[in-house]
């Protein structure tokens, strides 16, 4: 199984219903909120040179952004 991450802020409904599908499709993931975590954001930010949040990333695979139902449902056939 890969090891699902999911970095959010606060107030985004993107974030939200990203953590609702995987939820809904049995996918366990690790959260981590950039606003209150400097760590998550300097890897976020700095890094990974993304800013639009939700930031989903699957281990041996490209992060991908915002809310994308189709790639977080495939992700349950993979995981």
């Amino acid at each position: 199984m890969s090891k699902v991450t999911v970095y959010t802020k606060n107030g985004c409904p993107q974030c939200d219903m990203t953590k609702v599908v995987l939820n809904g499709e049995g996918i366990e993931f690790e959260t981590f909120n950039v606003e209150e975590d400097e760590n998550a954001f300097d890897y976020v930010v700095n890094t990974l040179n993304l800013r639009q949040m939700p930031v989903v990333i699957v281990e041996g695979q490209e992060p991908f952004t915002g809310f994308q139902p189709d790639k977080l449902k495939a992700l349950a056939v993979k995981c």
